[in-house]
């Protein structure tokens, strides 16, 4: 049997993809500084990727931690072998002082996601999956911590893959192309053209800012839903964290959710493919949940801690983002532009950045008071029908904010 090799972009669209992830995600835009130390992580498909950002760091004067994995293979699949063997004490079994010594070494990290095997955790238990996803939370606030203090900073990055490409639809060129368009790595200077765009987002981002918003109204043939905008907080986006990031995005109190909302992009998560989503608010929980496609997994996900509430509520206008196919990936999906541009909520913890304020100053029963959510997942799920979004203003009028794709403001 002949065994195709997988198709690799050529070195220079990779070295450009390495100077965005480098020298313009990390640090807000800035890139690293000599001397800084980057955690950069990767599985054995992204290696050629992997070697151009090693090779960027190190010429911009950093140090490198290397996490270099295996990738899930037709004979092994890593991540699997290992719930259908652990116990109970490995499942949640957690090297403190190996995450707290990375999280305290790190100045950055860098993640690349290249999937091999999608569903390689089909039929596993979702609850063992979701234990283990828990186990890690302490990990996430020491580097939230860091990261809220201004000393850290991450951004991820995704790696084509043959499987990837299979499962979108798309040839590995095809798919490649939108990665590359998504990244301008089809400009001669893709951080002097990331810089103009993330420029152009801060515009409607100030814009979102200055308005007294006290609710949100998501309208659409399939969503009808209510948002409580929140005491102190604020709309951010366009920082670097995931290249590419077109969203504009904020964290609502999640008391304030009321309705019902469905999702016409499947969600590829902890190794399963979850389809024809559709939740029920009440009193800001999701008290009805369903899925066409591993519905148990959903379920699963939506028990876990505090996994039942929202977390994130983002807009993406498609005038910003070039990526217009399906990707078979949050990273890209959450950020597809096409006719309509995107909306997605997440459910889970919530980004403690949208607080208007320093973060560092707020202690966790105030988080509570303010209602924002603690979780130890989040988890994005898109949706790329035509939405119209209302603000209610606090002064009593009413202005649309979000229009076939685009901000109105």
């Amino acid at each position: 049997m002949k065994i195709q090799t997988p198709y690799t972009p050529p070195k220079k669209v990779l070295e450009r993809y390495a100077d965005v992830l480098v020298n313009f995600a990390l640090n807000s835009g800035e890139g690293i500084k000599k001397g800084e130390v980057v955690v950069v992580s990767a599985n054995e498909a992204a290696k050629p990727l992997f070697a151009e950002v090693l090779h960027a760091i190190w010429k911009a004067g950093g140090h490198t931690i290397q996490n270099y994995l295996p990738s899930n293979e037709l004979w092994f699949a890593f991540d699997r072998a290992f719930y259908e063997c652990a116990e109970d004490h490995q499942i949640t079994h957690f090297p403190r002082k190996y995450f707290k010594g990375l999280a305290d070494e790190a100045d950055h990290n860098i993640f690349i996601t290249s999937k091999t095997d999608i569903t390689s955790l089909q039929g596993v238990d979702p609850e063992r999956i979701m234990k283990r996803q828990s186990v890690h939370k302490p990990y996430h606030e020491w580097r939230d911590k860091k990261e809220y203090a201004g000393k850290f900073t991450w951004t991820v990055g995704l790696y084509g893959t043959p499987q990837l490409a299979k499962e979108a639809g798309l040839s590995e060129r095809a798919y490649w192309n939108q990665i590359v368009k998504a990244c301008f790595l089809d400009e001669k200077d893709p951080v002097k053209k990331w810089k103009e765009v993330y420029k152009m987002m801060d515009t409607y981002i100030k814009k979102l800012n200055t308005l007294d918003i006290d609710r949100l109204h998501v309208e659409g043939r399939d969503v009808d839903l209510w948002l409580t905008l929140g005491e102190k907080r604020k709309w951010i986006g366009g920082s670097g964290r995931n290249i590419p990031s077109f969203e504009i995005f904020t964290s609502p109190d999640w008391r304030g959710t009321e309705g019902w909302i469905r999702f016409n992009q499947p969600l590829y998560v902890y190794g399963n493919l979850i389809d024809g989503i559709e939740l029920e608010f009440e009193k800001g929980k999701v008290v009805k949940s369903s899925a066409k496609k591993n519905k148990q997994v959903l379920k699963s996900m939506v028990a876990s801690k505090n996994a039942d509430k929202v977390g994130e509520f983002s807009l993406t206008d498609s005038r910003f983002s070039r990526i217009t196919k399906f990707m078979a990936e949050t990273l890209y999906d959450e950020n597809v532009g096409g006719k309509y541009g995107n909306t997605h909520i997440a459910l889970g913890d919530s980004y403690r950045d949208c607080f208007d304020g320093d973060p560092m100053k707020v202690k966790k029963v105030e988080w509570k008071k303010m209602g924002f959510n603690d979780s130890p997942v989040h988890t994005d799920i898109v949706s790329t029908t035509d939405r119209t979004v209302t603000a209610y203003l606090k002064n009593g009028k009413e202005q649309v904010i979000f229009e076939k794709g685009q901000f109105i403001l």
